[in-house]
């Protein structure tokens, strides 16, 4: 059973429609407009939660919130050959293994 009020939610102002637009990482086809913040998340979240129950209905796959998922602190990223020498150059320079100064890079 996916708990609908563990997706990721954010709520931003839209200056096209003059109101706080809600979305949702996980579903990005939907959006809910409101002229405040809170009416903007509250009506997003429910409109989730009937759309998750629909999909329950119909047998459909529910997407899983991104923090229930479990994330390994793994990913390849594929880069020019002279930027991995550029970076590995920096890295030895700082002292450092190649690995940690991506990771700080990106912090």
């Amino acid at each position: 059973m996916v708990n609908y009020k563990h997706y990721t939610y954010r709520v931003t102002w839209s200056e096209e429609d003059r109101e706080y637009v809600a979305l949702c990482a996980e579903f990005p086809s939907l959006s809910y407009l409101a002229g405040n913040h809170a009416n903007a998340l509250n009506g997003l979240i429910n409109l989730v939660g009937e759309v998750v129950e629909d999909m329950q209905a119909n047998g459909e796959d529910i997407p899983q919130p991104l923090a229930d998922k479990t994330y390994s602190g793994k990913f390849m990223v594929r880069v020019p050959p002279e930027k991995h020498r550029n970076m590995a150059i920096q890295a030895a320079e700082q002292g450092v293994s190649l690995n940690r100064y991506v990771s700080s890079k990106l912090s």
